[in-house]
């Protein structure tokens, strides 16, 4: 099996697509979003027979983000794309990427593999020298909607006040449309109204809109509006790669609220998932509690995630927890440094 070091973004991309593990975060249009703000991208793909059998997408970028040139920090989000069980092709696919980050003077890889959480699995990883991270960087617990069965189904397995709600946000007359490129500032201001509301970071205007320039074009993703006599109430951008989509962004202003614009936004986005062939819809992020924990304390709590899974656990769907993070540690000094500034900041990106 051939190591193959940064091969053709085409042939990269019908690799993660058709992988049993596909995500929209190891895709290449990912890593140029990412080359936008301050990342670089290395991509290292384990070949047999002209096919690509495993492989990994880095993500760069600067220890010190005033020396480009210094040691870095090294970030596989929701890969490698591998079968851990394959200690040969494990091997040699890790082998791969620790040459590369080190030829770049990296500090530690962090990956995040998009597997169950489960004892085997985990002790996989530490049979690879990995350890444990400080915090999660992507939700490490989240809920996937099943999209194979028809609408009247999928609706049928929701909360009964969410299927209300939905139908609540038509009567209430919201009108949900695909939003263009010109769009995206008033997807920006909705999300600066539902960051000071809710108390939680967003990207910037640019992000999105470099975002959307790659990925809606690419037919990867799309940008939805809710609105009242045409007034924008709601917004979100919803991605997808092979069978699978992702609800990342959404926005809300605090106007109108009682037409539950949120469902029908959510409801859409649903829908444009499974038009497009995907099989499950994920809802990306609930706190990261047990699900009798969650069920016991959603009413009561609405900081953080709390109120998030109290909307979203209305659509159904099954709970799922990720293994989560995980490190490889090539420079022990700057790696301390490196998990006390996490610590600092409480965890998180």
């Amino acid at each position: 099996m051939l190591c193959v070091y940064d091969p053709p973004s085409a042939e990269w991309d019908q690799f993660v697509t058709s992988h049993p593990q596909a995500h929209i975060l190891q895709m290449s249009l990912w890593a140029e979003l990412k080359g936008y703000f301050g990342w670089r991208a290395r991509r290292v793909a384990l070949v047999e027979g002209g096919q690509i059998r495993a492989g990994a997408q880095l993500l760069l970028r600067p220890f010190f983000p005033r020396f480009q040139d210094g040691p870095c920090l090294a970030y596989v989000p929701k890969g490698p794309l591998v079968q851990w069980e394959d200690v040969i092709t494990t091997a040699v696919l890790l082998s791969g990427l620790h040459r590369v980050i080190r030829e770049e003077g990296g500090v530690c890889l962090t990956i995040e593999p998009e597997l169950p959480d489960a004892p085997h699995l985990n002790h996989r990883l530490r049979e690879c020298d990995f350890r444990p991270s400080v915090c999660s960087i992507q939700p490490r617990r989240t809920v996937h909607l099943d999209l194979r069965p028809s609408e009247e189904e999928i609706q049928a397995a929701m909360k009964s006040k969410t299927r209300y709600n939905i139908r609540l946000a038509e009567r209430r007359e919201v009108k949900v449309r695909v939003g263009d490129a010109e769009d995206v500032s008033t997807f920006y201001s909705l999300s600066q109204v539902t960051s000071q509301r809710d108390r939680y970071g967003i990207h910037s205007d640019a992000y999105y809109q470099k975002a959307y320039d790659l990925f809606v074009p690419a037919g990867q993703a799309c940008l939805l509006l809710a609105e009242y006599r045409r007034h924008a109430l709601a917004g979100l951008m919803v991605f997808a790669c092979g069978p699978r989509a992702w609800y990342f962004y959404g926005a809300s202003s605090n106007e109108e609220r009682q037409r539950m614009p949120n469902h029908a936004l959510q409801w859409a986005a649903i829908q444009w998932a499974k038009e497009r062939g995907c099989e499950t819809y994920d809802l990306w992020g609930v706190p990261d509690e047990d699900e009798e924990v969650l069920e016991a304390r959603f009413l009561e709590q609405s900081d953080g995630l709390w109120g998030v899974y109290r909307f979203k656990r209305g659509f159904g769907g099954q709970l799922v927890r990720y293994i989560g993070t995980y490190d490889y540690v090539y420079r022990p000094l700057l790696y301390k440094l490196y998990r006390q500034a996490l610590g600092w900041r409480g965890g998180g990106r």
